[in-house]
């Protein structure tokens, strides 16, 4: 049976998103035995790719006059799952994060239509959460290696953006998984996406 899972990680920061993204992207219950190590596909809506500057503004932060700009971008990224459903994608950050940001901004959009064309190809949401009395661990071991530090000053916003993605995890029609960094591994959501027939399309 060929593997196939799509998976979109949402989080805040500090939550292990990527980390938990390249192990998924290795796991054997997800892509199979290897006998050598290969590339498999792993996006980001966290990408700076609207504005030529580091940690510029991209799909997730784009300003009200790059709307259009990024609702092409959605529409491209996915006309490009469609045409290849029976691939693997991992996804670091999608729709919910945009929709966190830009509420934060005042300003509301519906992804309804996306939503309804990613279930048909099982798509499935990993929330990655973490408690709110660890972020200060968190922080701390990311300060060592962090090369845009101002961003960690206060651990408010993240708290703050941990449950505008619960939110919005709740309204969505994809089937979500809510991560504890802290006591989950990949393990379980290799387990959960088998339960739930997420591994391969029919």
């Amino acid at each position: 049976m060929k593997l196939t899972p799509k998976v979109i990680l949402e989080g805040t920061r500090l939550t292990g998103k990527t980390d938990l993204a390249f192990a998924l992207n290795e796991h054997p219950r997800l892509v199979g035995h290897r006998r050598y190590r290969y590339h498999s596909p792993l996006i980001s809506a966290e990408w700076s790719g609207f504005s030529n500057e580091p940690w510029g503004r991209g799909l997730i932060d784009f300003a009200p006059e790059e709307t259009a700009h990024a609702m092409e971008t959605y529409e491209t990224w996915v006309r490009m799952f469609e045409l290849q459903r029976y691939y693997s994608w991992i996804v670091d950050r999608f729709h919910l994060s945009t929709l966190a940001y830009q509420a934060r901004q005042g300003r509301e959009f519906d992804f309804g239509w996306l939503e309804k064309r990613l279930e048909p190809l099982n798509f499935a949401i990993v929330l990655c959460t973490r408690p709110e009395d660890t972020f200060g661990e968190a922080r701390e071991e990311r300060l060592k290696i962090s090369a845009n530090p101002e961003q960690y000053v206060s651990l408010e916003p993240f708290v703050e953006e941990q449950h505008q993605l619960r939110e919005l995890a709740a309204k969505s029609v994809l089937p979500v998984f809510e991560f504890d960094v802290t006591t989950h591994g990949p393990d379980d959501v290799a387990a959960w996406l088998d339960e739930r027939g997420l591994l391969t399309l029919p």
